[in-house]
């Protein structure tokens, strides 16, 4: 099973908030995760990333990849 971590978008229309999730790369972006990581909201004067850094390690050390997205946001 190919892993991946990348964002799911999730909020209303006009007013994106994004999950950071662990997802198996043969699934659609909307579809099911493994683990939920954190969160991100793009519409703050900060945009702020929160997430689980233990379990970010954790995923990457077992060969999750980085979506070019969420690669750019780390």
């Amino acid at each position: 099973m190919a892993v991946c971590i990348r964002l799911s978008r999730t909020g209303m229309k006009n007013h994106p908030h994004y999950r950071v999730v662990v997802a198996d790369d043969r699934r659609p972006v909307t579809g099911k995760c493994i683990e939920v990581l954190g969160s991100y909201d793009p519409r703050k004067t900060e945009a702020k990333l929160i997430i689980n850094k233990e379990r970010f390690a954790y995923w990457k050390k077992t060969g999750a990849r980085l979506s070019q997205t969420m690669s750019q946001l780390i």
